[in-house]
This record gives C-alpha cells, sequence and structure tokens, in this order.
C-alpha cells in the first residue's frame, strides 16, 4: 500500500569558516537548553507564549491540539476524540490562515493548508511557541493571519545514556444508551478499555555529539457515550483509530561553536471517520507521513558580526480516503523539499540586520486535484534600531512569490515597536500586512459530484491588515499581560453556490476582527504541608467579527463561524517536590456553525484535573480527569465529544550511563 519510502539526503564535503570567538553570546540559534531557535530577536514586539516539557508532562494531554487549549486557552475545532481531525482557532482565523512549523521549517500542506497535529507525538516535544497575530518577523514564514505555532522537537542531550517510556489508559464512563434498533442497550464494559497508548525513548550524550529517538503507538476505540438532540444517551462507534510512529534526532558540534543538526519523523495511521450525528455509516482513511531535515546552525558566520543558519527539508504525505457506501474514494501524495536560509549581521552599535530566504518546490498526485507542481519562496530584510536604550524599533518587508495562482509576486510589509519604560513593564505594537496564496485544492479540485464545479485557477490572493498593541509586566512572582488587536481581511476564499446552485472556490470573504486578550499568571512560595508553590493563571480572551461578505454589512452583525465572543481558561497548580496536582478549566460562550450565524452551538464548560508524582528516581504515575462535569458538548456541529474520561498512566525514565 505505501510505495514510497523516506528520502535520505547526500551531502558533498564542505568546509565551514569562521574566527575565533568567545563563546559568550547574547543569542544562540541552537539554545543547548531550549533546542533549535531560529535567528530571532531576543526582545521582540510580538505577543508570544511557549509551553515548555515540564508543562506538557504534567498537563497530560492527548495531543497537542488539547495541549494548546488547556495551557493557552486556544480555541479548538475537532470532529470527535483522538485521531480526529483537529484545527486550531488563533484570533479568530482557523489553521488554514497560520503557520505551522516543525523545528522552524512550515510543514502547511499546499495542498489544503492544514496539518494533521496527531503526526507529532507530544512525548517528542521540548516546547511549543506560539506567536501571535500577523506580525511574525522572527520566522518570517509566509500566510499567517492568526499566528505561528512551531513545535520544537529536537535539543542538546545532556551527557549519559538514558532510556525510559510511558504507558497510559484512558477510560470512557460505560453506561445504559439507546441503540440504533431503538432498544435499550446494557453498559459496554469495554469502554473502560478504550484508548491506550505506549512510547519509548532513548537519548544520549557524549562531548561533542547526541541523540535522541523516541517511539510511539496508540489505539483508540472512541467508544463514548453523548446525549442527542432528542436528549437521548447514545454511544459513539464506527470511529476507531489507531496510529504509530518515531523520531530520530542527532546533534553534532563542530569548531567554533557551529553545530549540524539532523532529524527525522515517520508516521503512520488508520482511521474510521462516522458521518454526523448517530448515523452508523462511516470511511475509511489511512495517512502515511515522513520528513527528514538537515540544518546547519552558525553562531559565528565567517565573521564575528555575522550568525547564519540552512536548513534542508523534505517532506512526503500519502493520504487513502474511503467514503461510506461504494462511494469513489479519493488518495493523494505530496511531496515538498525545502531550502531555508537565515542570517544576522550586527550592523553597527544600534542596528541589527537580519535576513533570509526560502525556497519551497511542491509536486501532488492526487485523483481529485491531478499531477500539479509549483514553486514558492520568498526573501526578506528586517531592521532592528535601537533608537534609544529602551525603545526598539522593527521594520520588516518580505516578498513572496509563487509558480501559481493571479499573483506571481507580493511585498509584505511589517513594523514593530517595542518600549521598555521600566525593567519590569515594556508595551508592544505591530502594524502588518497578511497575505496567502491559494492552495491546490482551492485551485484545482475536481471532486464532489455533478454539485460542484471544480477548482477555480482564476482565484485571488486573501489579503488583509492588522495592528495590535499590548503591554506586558512581569517580577519573579507574578507576569500580567494584554492585548488589542484588530484585522480585516478580504478575497477570503470559501465555496459558494453561484450561478445555477453550483458550489467552487470564490473571493467571496470579507470580514473585521476586533479582540482583546488578557493573561495572568502568579508563583506563589508557600509551605503547607509537602506543597512548596501554588501557581493561579488565568485567560480571557474577548472576539468580536463582523462578516462582510454575502451582501452583510456590519448593520447585519453576523460572527465568522466557530469563534466564541468569551473565552474564558483558568488553572490552579499545586507543586510540591516530586510532583504536583492541577486543574484547570476552559470556557467558551455561544458559537455560530455557519455563515447566516442561523444553527449554533451552546456554550460549554469544561473541568480537569491532573496529577503527577515521582516514585523513587526512576518511576512517576500521572492520572487525569477529564470533564468531569459530563458536559454534553460539541466542537463541530453534529460531532459529539467524549463525556467524562479517567486516564492513569506510568512513565519510567532510567540513567544507564551517566
Amino acid at each position: 500500500m505505501i510505495k514510497y519510502f523516506p528520502l535520505l539526503f547526500i551531502l558533498l564535503p564542505f568546509s565551514l569558516f569562521a574566527q575565533d570567538v568567545s563563546t559568550d553570546d547574547d543569542e544562540l540559534l541552537f539554545d543547548d537548553t531550549k533546542g533549535i531557535t531560529v535567528v530571532g530577536t531576543v526582545q521582540t514586539s510580538q505577543q508570544m507564549a511557549v509551553v515548555d516539557r515540564e508543562e506538557i508532562e504534567r498537563r497530560g494531554a492527548a495531543d497537542i491540539a488539547d495541549l494548546l487549549q488547556e495551557t493557552l486557552g486556544l480555541n479548538i475545532v475537532r470532529y470527535g476524540g483522538y485521531g480526529n481531525q483537529a484545527g486550531i482557532n488563533l484570533r479568530g482565523f482557523d489553521s488554514k490562515r497560520m503557520a505551522i512549523l516543525v523545528d522552524g521549517v512550515q510543514v502547511n500542506s499546499s495542498m489544503d493548508g492544514r496539518f494533521n497535529l496527531e503526526q507529532i507525538d507530544l512525548n517528542s516535544i521540548e516546547r511549543i511557541e506560539v506567536i501571535y497575530g500577523g506580525s511574525d518577523s522572527k520566522y518570517n514564514v509566509s500566510g499567517s493571519f492568526g499566528g505561528v505555532i512551531n513545535i520544537v522537537t529536537v535539543k542538546k542531550q545532556m551527557p549519559g545514556l538514558r532510556i525510559g517510556g510511558s504507558v497510559f489508559n484512558t477510560s470512557a464512563m460505560p453506561g445504559e444508551y439507546r441503540g440504533r434498533n431503538g432498544e435499550t442497550q446494557s453498559p459496554r464494559w469495554e469502554d473502560l478499555l478504550d484508548t491506550q497508548s505506549c512510547t519509548l525513548f532513548a537519548v544520549y550524550g557524549g562531548g561533542d555529539f547526541s541523540f535522541s529517538t523516541n517511539l510511539f503507538f496508540n489505539r483508540a476505540q472512541n467508544h463514548f457515550l453523548f446525549t442527542d438532540y432528542n436528549e437521548r444517551t447514545r454511544r459513539k462507534d464506527n470511529n476507531e483509530v489507531w496510529d504509530t510512529g518515531g523520531s530520530v534526532s542527532l546533534v553534532w558540534e563542530l569548531q567554533n561553536l557551529t553545530k549540524l543538526i539532523a532529524s527525522s519523523n515517520i508516521y503512520y495511521g488508520d482511521s474510521n471517520f462516522p458521518t454526523s450525528g448517530f448515523s452508523g455509516s462511516f470511511g475509511t482513511q489511512q495517512d502515511f507521513s515522513a520528513r527528514q531535515s538537515f540544518m546547519v546552525d552558525m553562531p559565528r558566520a565567517f565573521h564575528d558580526k555575522l550568525a547564519a543558519e540552512l536548513s534542508l527539508a523534505w517532506h512526503f504525505n500519502y493520504r487513502d480516503y474511503t467514503p461510506p457506501a461504494a462511494a469513489a474514494g479519493s488518495r493523494h501524495d505530496q511531496q515538498s523539499i525545502s531550502v531555508i536560509n537565515r542570517w544576522k549581521w550586527f550592523a553597527a552599535e544600534r542596528l541589527t540586520l537580519r535576513s533570509g530566504i526560502d525556497y519551497k518546490f511542491i509536486y501532488l498526485d492526487s485523483t481529485e486535484v491531478g499531477n500539479r507542481s509549483r514553486h514558492d519562496g520568498g526573501v526578506y530584510l528586517t531592521a532592528e534600531w535601537t533608537v534609544t536604550e529602551r525603545l526598539l524599533v522593527i521594520p520588516s518587508a518580505k516578498a513572496v512569490f509563487t509558480t501559481e495562482g493571479s499573483a506571481a509576486v507580493e511585498i509584505i510589509p511589517k513594523l514593530g515597536i517595542l518600549w521598555n519604560i521600566t525593567d519590569n513593564f515594556a508595551i508592544k505594537n505591530n502594524y502588518f500586512r497578511n497575505f496567502k496564496f491559494p492552495d491546490f485544492e482551492e485551485l484545482y479540485w475536481s471532486g464532489g459530484g455533478a454539485m460542484y464545479g471544480g477548482g477555480n485557477p482564476t482565484l485571488r490572493s486573501e489579503d488583509g491588515w492588522g495592528a495590535d498593541i499590548g503591554a506586558a509586566w512581569q517580577n519573579d512572582f507574578a507576569k500580567l499581560e494584554g492585548a488589542f488587536f484588530t484585522q480585516w481581511i478580504k478575497d477570503s476564499i470559501h465555496w459558494f453556490a453561484g450561478t445555477g446552485g453550483i458550489w467552487r472556490p470564490e473571493n467571496v470573504g470579507e470580514a473585521v476582527i476586533f479582540g482583546l486578550e488578557t493573561k495572568a499568571a502568579f508563583e506563589i512560595p508557600v509551605s503547607i504541608g509537602p506543597v512548596k508553590k501554588i501557581i493561579p493563571s488565568v485567560s480571557y480572551q474577548y472576539l468580536v467579527s463582523y462578516l462582510l461578505s454575502y451582501g452583510y454589512t456590519f448593520a447585519s452583525n453576523k460572527r465568522i463561524p466557530y469563534n466564541p465572543e468569551h473565552t474564558v481558561s483558568g488553572s490552579l497548580d499545586f507543586v510540591w517536590s516530586t510532583g504536583s496536582f492541577l486543574i484547570s478549566g476552559h470556557f467558551e460562550s455561544l458559537r455560530y456553525h455557519n455563515t447566516a450565524n442561523t444553527v449554533s452551538l451552546k456554550p460549554c464548560f469544561l473541568l480537569n484535573a491532573t496529577v503527577n508524582q515521582k516514585i523513587g528516581d526512576n518511576y512517576s504515575v500521572f492520572g487525569a480527569l477529564r470533564n468531569i462535569l459530563n458536559t454534553s458538548y460539541e466542537s463541530f456541529y453534529d460531532y459529539p465529544m467524549p463525556g467524562i474520561t479517567i486516564t492513569l498512566g506510568l512513565r519510567v525514565n532510567y540513567d544507564v550511563k551517566k
């Protein structure tokens, strides 16, 4: 079934030249303690958040989407339990309109703009960086309206050899339910073994060389009880998923701080996807993905005042979908090769210049799109001008190009301002243009039957402008931040029933978004029994959108689907020397399913609790209660989500050789 194998990079011999330098760098491209970081600004005008390895383990989430909802309060849209399609909404924009990166390399599909987050196992992640809004001047990637999510998986390992792993089981609570035959069914006690996950890892650090490897396997039945629209208890089925994968990363240290970094990832998944509601029909899908990347990291490149990185990446993705009944299936093979070169130049005492070029070649073989290929890329220049000791101005411009679509080359300007009023208080301000080329599906899709007119090769690119202004204050025990933001988008691409009722993608979307984000986190030292500190945190987002498409105006007061006006998240974390107990909640107000705002999803509140406890030097146990209140809710219309679940697990970590 799988006809392709990962591409191996064959590298010709080369030499790296650099002058002797001291090691007290103000900024390293590859931070030994945090992993890969791209040439970026130490102080930034952008609103950013980071979820580190410690927080990932403490939360015990099933996947990246759940993790970001529980830690950062982000809105997610998903079609069910583990393995189902899951998307993230950031500042009012869906996953197609944000940039997803793995180790600084963009991985959004050129076919439909999305990325399957299940392909990255949480146990292989060192940290996740989230940059809010379209003001990104750190990675300077294209096609980001809502923001950037960078998943960092590579890190230099500490000396010694360590092996370990984890295993857990998630139970869905059994109970009586109404079957499709209308009769009451007895509880299915096998639902107590609904989902299992197993991971294994090995890491080694020795002198100038280190490596890490990770393997994972997941099985999810996704059999859970839910309440339908007639207030009857049902049991979800035909939604079984199993997937597996692994990753390897290597780091070599050369002379003059130069590092060579290589990584490889592979993923395979086999899933059943039921149709909406309580229907018994379902489709099946097989996914295979492989990514290989190689990076040269030079904190001093040829000269003391230059830093550079060069990365080469190959990504292959195979998808085979068989719909319910006898409908024809679809198959999509996509391959891409990416080259990224970024530079940093200390041009003067108060001026730093950053520049870079990126290029991607994409080839797609698809039953619905055909054999297609294109070249994407761009070149950018960013200046960091320290006007005064406390005022930093960051103008940036990027020229982007593609060989497909109506616009061949576009200029994307940005301006960031950072004013450090005091050592603890800063104001951040950004102005930016957003831009996104159409994807292959929008340009050339041929599936869908007689009602669909296919893709639209005459589509214009999506365009827009935005701005935000924020403030941040912090000391040793507290961090407070907030931001006002607004964005305008025009020529947004959506499937639209035009002449004769035939659906096809058109540039019919226009909208304006206004919002407010606030976050507060505290770290309170205490001495209450074994508890050494208490960490309360809360975040709130107010977002109002105005659809200006389909004849709507501001007076029509129509909202963008799946964007709640109010989102509130909070947590209370009790930490002791060998463990922690955390309780968290997430609330989303009313969400609309369609642009006419005639179909809505009711507000929901989710309450979760997790506990972690070390046992000796090598073991730790963890448990989680999710949706403790057994809330019946939907993340996407007519696709129910699980009720209360219980997760119990064990982690093992052995130092084989120190």
